[in-house]
């Protein structure tokens, strides 16, 4: 299941985050970051065009 606030990536490569899920497995508005210009563009976004959701993993930071 993909909520607001996940980071996922799309078949065309680009990063982008959920705003806003529209309809749960179909469609969701999304900020998406494009790496050449640096910007950011909100778009209406289709479940089959995501490829893979990123699973963020805590790591403890040893103190020196």
């Amino acid at each position: 299941m993909i909520r607001e606030g996940d980071k996922i990536k799309l078949k065309t490569g680009k990063i982008a985050l959920v705003a806003e899920v529209l309809a749960e497995n179909e469609a969701y508005i999304a900020d998406i970051f494009d790496d050449k210009s640096g910007g950011i563009s909100v778009e209406q976004i289709l479940h089959a065009e995501i490829a893979s959701v990123f699973v963020e993993i805590e790591q403890p930071v040893n103190a020196v």
